[in-house]
């Protein structure tokens, strides 16, 4: 399959029209640096992270905190390299 085919099917397999407002979530053990390390993270792939696009709630005993990080997302591909270094990164428990 040649990359022009490669293109036309993600976009087929796509649902979302680009651009879009879309909220990324991660999960970990709660920690004070971890909203910072999401946010370095996201900023590879969209540098314009403002303060109030990223929310935190920590869990009911504090002891897992889930950070919150609502983009303009340009494509399914920047999201697939975002989703793919949140989960491959040590300290993410989880990214929906």
């Amino acid at each position: 399959m040649s990359q022009e085919d490669k293109q036309v099917a993600n976009k087929e397999a796509t649902l979302m029209k680009f651009p879009c407002s879309f909220p990324i979530k991660a999960m970990g053990i709660a920690k004070d640096d971890f909203d910072i390390l999401i946010v370095e993270i996201i900023r590879k792939y969209y540098p314009d992270v403002t303060e109030g696009a990223v929310t935190t709630k920590p869990s009911r005993q504090g002891k897992y905190i889930s950070v919150t990080v609502t983009i303009e997302a340009q494509s399914k591909e920047q999201l697939d390299n975002i989703y793919f270094e949140l989960t491959a990164h040590e300290q993410v428990l989880m990214a929906f």
